[in-house]
């Protein structure tokens, strides 16, 4: 089996994501006899000619009901040259925070278009999403194709305008494919109906995608969730002396003997052990769970960085982030807000709002407030410094979520650095008062 690829499926409601996906799974042979034949059961009970693909993805009761997809839902499935974990992310722009939620890991996005409706203003978001979040690869599934009788000059016209937006967004590698997942044309094997097409079909373009980055590309950097001191009857004479500090490899490498530093207090030292449970090992590596000893004891808690020493981040308390704005309130200058990083959680206070997404036209333009699912830069003054980074450069240490303080609902996903392709930034908007910028 070959290597990992995560993609997620995007796209307007009834672009058929759902019905893709399951027949995707269903030519891969990746479904099991008996999921297969309740899918058969529920679509002979209402009445329909063949199986409904589509249900074995939307598995919520609601979603089935509905006829709609709610929640991201998870498959894994492999073939003979990759294995893929695949999100299936909903097309209703309610639920466009799932989506973000679904693509903030992917190496690809497989886009929906219903042809004969071409890029909608979902569509458009999807693309900007998919833009800010960085995702490698788009690959735009121009869907029901069949039913415009496998048009060469509709597919034409739809992969214009698509070519176009992602050039506008500055979306890197975008590339569309006339299918039909209804009838599986170029979705695993390359369809006889559309003779003038010569390119690959959808499984085919995600066999051949390179794998996700050298995890040794980018520096060390790992979030310490939980400082380990043995108690009780742990403590014994081999672990008397033991501290290490736990977390997840968020990116780079990192090896016995390597100098590190902690953020954000900047103490430097060097990494005497690496434990893997029991073992010890001689490095470590994204997205690995390990336990550092350092050579020093210094103070690191839960929420603090162990990052190499050379191009450390610079912790910081001013933030200027391009944001997904997923709460049902707007977001106001001067409304406070939980802002996380890593795994540490500080105070924030939203200072600006610089410009919206306008997705009709692709420019930023003034805004005194950010709607549900709106797009647009803000300014954040942190109660304390943190070691975050340019997201162009780490997927991981440029991102943060904003969280309401009050429910605990997350808010907000954002992008430190990430830039809205073009338009105006209007001048700052201050809240009156200076007692309003205190944390």
């Amino acid at each position: 089996m070959g290597t990992l690829l995560r993609l997620a499926t995007a796209g307007s409601v009834d672009d058929g994501k759902s019905t893709l996906v399951g027949r995707l799974l269903h030519d891969t042979r990746s479904v099991l006899t008996d999921q297969l034949a309740a899918v058969e059961r529920v679509s002979r009970d209402r009445g329909l000619p063949a199986a409904d693909l589509a249900l074995l993805t939307d598995g919520l009761r609601a979603e089935r009901e509905q006829g709609i997809t709610i929640d991201v839902a998870y498959r894994y499935f492999a073939t003979a040259a990759r294995s893929f974990v695949l999100a299936d992310c909903p097309g209703h722009v309610q639920y466009t925070r799932n989506t973000v939620t679904g693509s903030s890991t992917a190496d690809v996005v497989v886009l929906l278009v219903d042809v004969r409706k071409g890029v909608l203003e979902q569509t458009r978001r999807h693309l900007a999403v998919a833009a800010l979040l960085r995702v490698p690869h788009v690959v735009v599934a121009v869907n029901k194709i069949d039913l415009v009788g496998f048009s060469e000059d509709a597919f034409r016209r739809v992969d214009a305008e698509i070519r176009q937006v992602a050039l506008d967004l500055g979306v890197g590698d975008v590339r569309a494919i006339p299918v039909s997942a209804l009838d599986g044309d170029n979705i695993v094997e390359r369809g006889a109906r559309t003779p003038w097409y010569a390119g690959p079909s959808l499984l085919e373009v995600l066999e051949s995608l390179p794998p996700s980055g050298d995890p040794g590309a980018e520096s060390f950097r790992m979030p310490v969730q939980l400082v380990i001191r043995p108690q009780g009857a742990a403590r014994d004479a081999a672990h008397r002396d033991y501290r290490g500090y736990a977390g997840q490899v968020a990116s780079g490498v990192v090896r016995v003997g390597d100098e590190v530093v902690a953020l954000p207090s900047g103490r430097r030292t060097t990494v005497t052990g690496i434990d893997l449970g029991t073992r010890e090992l001689a490095e470590a590596f994204a997205p690995q769970s390990v336990t550092l000893r350092l050579a020093d004891e210094i103070d690191i808690s839960r929420g603090d960085v162990i990052a190499a020493a050379d191009g450390a981040p610079e912790p910081v308390q001013d933030v200027s982030a391009v944001v997904c704005w997923l709460g049902d309130a707007p977001l106001r200058p001067g409304q406070r807000l939980l802002l996380k990083h890593g795994s540490r959680t500080v105070r924030a206070l939203a200072r600006t709002i610089d410009g919206v997404l306008d997705l009709d036209d692709l420019h930023s333009v003034p805004a005194d407030a950010l709607s549900l699912n709106d797009i647009g830069r803000v300014t954040l003054r942190l109660a304390a410094p943190v070691p975050v980074e340019n997201y162009a450069a780490s997927r991981r240490g440029g991102s943060f979520l904003l969280i309401d303080g009050h429910d605990g609902r997350t808010v907000a996903a954002g992008m430190v650095g990430a830039t809205l392709r073009t338009g105006v930034v209007p001048a700052p908007t201050e809240p009156e008062g200076n007692e309003e910028w205190q944390i």
